[in-house]
């Protein structure tokens, strides 16, 4: 576990995420369980991937992907794209506005991959982009303001 509380860190050596960090949530009942574990991969500068495997408790009547879930998925992936690309510390940020826009219906099964871009930080704003693809296909897009975490004193 690394200092902020985060499971993971090292890139995984063996299976399926081999070259990953794994994220999992130490603290249990916590909705980080509800999402489940995710995977980070920096991607250049300002720029990270996180992925997560789709499971049957993600769908919604349809046996689809439920958007909710996906609102849900890309916030926690904010956080881990920003883990993986140097800012630690915002892990303990704040979202203060989340937008959707859901592009395409998105299948239990296939994992999804969300790739987060930094567009901007100011000394208490980020603010960052995404596009979560399921298969090589979009199936949403999102931007996000994070506040972030106060520095101790």
């Amino acid at each position: 576990m690394t200092s902020d509380g985060v499971a993971g860190g090292e890139p995984l050596s063996e299976g399926k995420w081999t070259g990953w960090a794994g994220w999992a949530e130490p603290r249990p009942d916590t909705f980080l369980q509800v999402i489940g574990r995710g995977y980070m991969r920096a991607a250049g500068p300002g720029k990270g991937l996180v992925a997560l495997e789709t499971r049957a408790s993600h769908r919604n009547r349809l046996d689809m992907l439920h958007g909710g879930f996906l609102a849900a998925f890309a916030d926690h992936a904010y956080f881990g794209g920003l883990w993986i690309m140097g800012h630690e510390a915002q892990v303990n940020g704040v979202t203060l506005d989340l937008t959707m826009q859901y592009l395409g219906a998105g299948k239990v099964g296939p994992d999804l991959i969300a790739e987060v871009e930094l567009l901007r930080e100011t000394g208490r704003l980020l603010f960052l982009r995404m596009l979560i693809t399921q298969e090589g296909e979009p199936v949403a897009a999102s931007t996000a303001t994070i506040r972030k975490a106060p520095t101790p004193r």
